[in-house]
């Protein structure tokens, strides 16, 4: 199971359909506050649908919190950035894996980001676009991370599937 990582979100939005993306998956959802938004806020419902029952959903005062809360986060954790040194097909995702994404206007804190240096990934982008939208990101990185461990306890076929026939 994969843990999605929200460090300060702002958008209640793009934290509802990353809820989505969770529930979809089995990821985890963790909320580092401070929040741009009330997690009962319709909007983040809104986005979310009718999938809130499927996500796990904790909320943190600050990383601090967080990393106390779960130590093992610092030995597994990849931190999404456009300002990373390498592209995100680059790192080896483990099940159970720490995929941490800052707030929509500022990104991840400096310090963290240097702090874990080499475990900084960015989505390839145009040099002209600043970067996409963070729950696109999310959806990219954690679906190349459950890829890469072979999509565990999703469905690979839809219902279009019959007799070993595509129909």
């Amino acid at each position: 199971m994969l843990n999605i990582v929200l460090v300060e979100p702002e958008i209640p939005q793009n934290c509802g359909n990353i809820a989505r993306t969770c529930a979809a998956t089995g990821a985890r959802l963790h909320l580092v506050k401070p929040l741009g938004f009330d997690v009962s806020d319709s909007a983040v419902k809104r986005a979310g649908l009718d999938y809130w029952h499927l996500v796990e959903v904790t909320v943190y005062e600050n990383l601090a919190d967080l990393f106390a809360r779960h130590p093992e986060a610092g030995a597994d954790c990849w931190l999404a950035t456009t300002k990373a040194p390498q592209d995100y097909t680059k790192a080896r995702f483990c099940d159970g894996c720490w995929l941490f994404f800052g707030k929509e206007t500022a990104g991840l804190p400096e310090d963290f980001r240097m702090a874990h240096y080499e475990r900084c990934i960015r989505l390839p982008i145009r040099a002209e676009a600043r970067s996409l939208n963070l729950s696109n990101s999310v959806a990219v990185v954690t679906f190349e991370a459950l890829r890469q461990l072979d999509f565990p306890h999703l469905a690979l076929t839809g219902e279009m599937r019959s007799n070993d026939k595509i129909i």
